[in-house]
């Protein structure tokens, strides 16, 4: 599995410390950036959809402007996996914001990674799962299937709306039975790692810097490790030893 280190700063990805380390970056960081330079580490794009429909309770950010934003990063950046749609995420509190149903944002879902593939076909955007009960999942899997989407045959589909949860058996019993997609989970922790990873192709994780600046490293003279790249490298080693027996056996 494919363990993406969630940042929020851009420079990282042309550290040479990081040679080995993959990345997790959202556009929302990116863009405020005038001046990239090329990549020394494999990195991921997040669309930063969170965030924006928890601001303005829809997307506000174009497919068309997404899509240059992508390919800038592509050109300048380079070394670039894959990146994600503008997705809808399901959890309760953000239908509440946007005002829609979980079949909503579903097919809203769908429909934008429809647009991004049209648009821009040469691009590695991956399509994402959205729900909240297993049902849900499983339906969003027959939305995808009457497009005419074969999941089976994309090199990565994400699980979205599964990061409070991650950790629970539930969680655990949608990404079994989402079996065989090749799973990228965002947000994961590290007892959903012990308890999943085995099912899973890639995952993504920036709780180290919530850890950082509550607890930050007793050793360090800073008053936070929230952005401290020794300490989120030594949080994800940590996290790639998860305490918490695997679960089914080997994918």
């Amino acid at each position: 599995m494919r363990f993406y280190l969630g940042t929020d700063r851009a420079n990282w990805l042309w550290n040479g410390q990081l040679t080995d380390v993959p990345l997790f970056v959202s556009h929302r960081t990116l863009r405020r950036y005038k001046t990239l330079k090329p990549a020394t580490t494999r990195w991921a794009l997040d669309s930063g959809g969170f965030t924006e429909l928890l601001m303005y309770g829809q997307w506000v950010t174009k497919p068309s402007e997404y899509i240059s934003a992508i390919r800038r990063y592509q050109d300048q950046i380079g070394s670039l996996d894959w990146a994600s749609p503008q997705d809808w995420m399901c959890e309760p509190d953000m239908l509440k914001r946007t005002g829609k149903t979980i079949n909503m944002h579903q097919w809203l879902t769908v429909n934008n990674y429809l647009e991004l593939r049209w648009q821009a076909p040469d691009l590695p955007i991956i399509p994402v799962l959205q729900g909240w009960t297993l049902e849900d999942y499983l339906r969003h899997v027959e939305m995808y299937e009457r497009m005419q989407i074969d999941l089976t045959n994309q090199p990565v589909v994400g699980i979205g709306s599964i990061c409070r949860r991650q950790a629970t058996w539930e969680a655990a019993e949608i990404a079994q039975a989402l079996q065989p997609l090749r799973l990228h989970a965002f947000g994961a922790k590290r007892d959903a790692i012990g308890l999943y990873g085995n099912l899973l192709t890639s995952c993504d994780s920036m709780a180290w810097s919530y850890g950082g600046r509550m607890k930050p490293d007793p050793n360090c003279p800073k008053r936070s490790c929230a952005h401290c790249l020794h300490y989120a490298l030594e949080w994800r080693q940590r996290a790639m030893q998860p305490t918490v027996p695997t679960l089914w056996g080997s994918a």
